[in-house]
C-alpha cells in the first residue's frame, strides 16, 4: 500500500487549501468528512439502523437523513451521541479503508479535522498539521462561516489545543501567510513526501 500521510489542522487553519494543492497536483485526498456522509447516504446500512433507532423523524422526504434535526438530538443527550458513533464511527472506517487501499498517487492524503482526537490516526504512516496563530483561526473562521467570536472561540476549545496538535505532528506547513506563500510551501512538502514513498518501496 501506497505512503498514507494524514493531514489535519485546527478551524480556519487552511487544511482546505493544503488538500486541494495537493489535489492539484495529483494525489488522492481522502477525506473523513466526506467518508462520514457517504455512509449515512439513503439505502446504506448505517442510515437504516439510524433510523430504526431514532425514528423516521429524522429522515427528510427525499430519503436523506436530516442532519440538523440528529445533531439536535445527540447534542443533548451523551448515551444517544455514543450510540451514533457505535454505529458510524466503524462503518467510517470501513469506507476510509476502502478508498485509502483504491488510491493510485505516489501517496495518498486522508484529511480529517479529527485526525489526533480519533483512531483514525492508525491509518497514518505520518502526520503533517496546518497551523496558524490561534488570532487568525478566529478571524478567518469568522470571516468564511460570518459565526460570532464566542462560537469559533466553542468550536476551537473542543478541539485538540494547538500545543498538542504541534506535538503530535511529524511535519508542519505554517499558513500565516499569502495562499501564494502557502502554495510554495506545500509544493515542496509535496516533493519531501514523494522522496519518502519512493525511498519506502526501493
Amino acid at each position: 500500500m501506497a505512503l498514507v500521510v494524514g493531514i489535519t489542522g485546527g478551524i480556519g487553519s487552511g487544511k482546505s487549501a493544503v488538500t486541494d494543492r495537493l489535489a492539484q497536483l495529483g494525489i488522492t485526498i481522502v477525506d473523513a468528512d466526506v467518508a462520514a456522509r457517504i455512509v449515512v447516504e439513503p439505502g446504506q446500512p448505517a442510515l437504516e439502523a439510524i433510523a430504526d433507532h431514532f425514528g423516521t423523524g429524522i429522515i427528510q422526504h427525499d430519503g436523506s437523513l436530516d442532519r440538523v434535526a440528529l445533531r439536535k438530538i445527540v447534542f443533548e443527550n451523551p448515551d444517544e451521541r455514543q450510540w451514533l458513533e457505535s454505529v458510524t464511527h466503524p462503518a467510517i472506517r470501513k469506507e476510509i479503508t476502502r478508498q485509502l487501499d483504491s488510491a493510485d498517487s505516489p501517496y495518498v492524503v486522508l484529511s480529517s479535522p479529527l485526525l489526533l482526537e480519533t483512531s483514525q490516526n492508525n491509518f497514518v504512516d505520518l502526520v503533517v498539521v496546518v497551523d496558524v496563530p490561534e488570532s487568525v483561526q478566529l478571524e478567518r473562521t469568522m470571516t468564511r462561516d460570518d459565526n460570532n467570536a464566542e462560537l469559533v472561540h466553542q468550536i476551537m476549545a473542543a478541539q485538540l489545543s494547538r500545543d498538542d496538535r504541534l506535538g503530535a505532528a511529524d511535519m508542519v506547513i505554517d499558513n500565516s501567510g499569502s495562499l501564494e506563500n502557502l502554495y510554495q510551501r506545500v509544493d515542496l512538502l509535496h516533493e519531501q513526501l514523494v522522496a519518502k514513498a519512493s525511498a519506502l518501496e526501493a
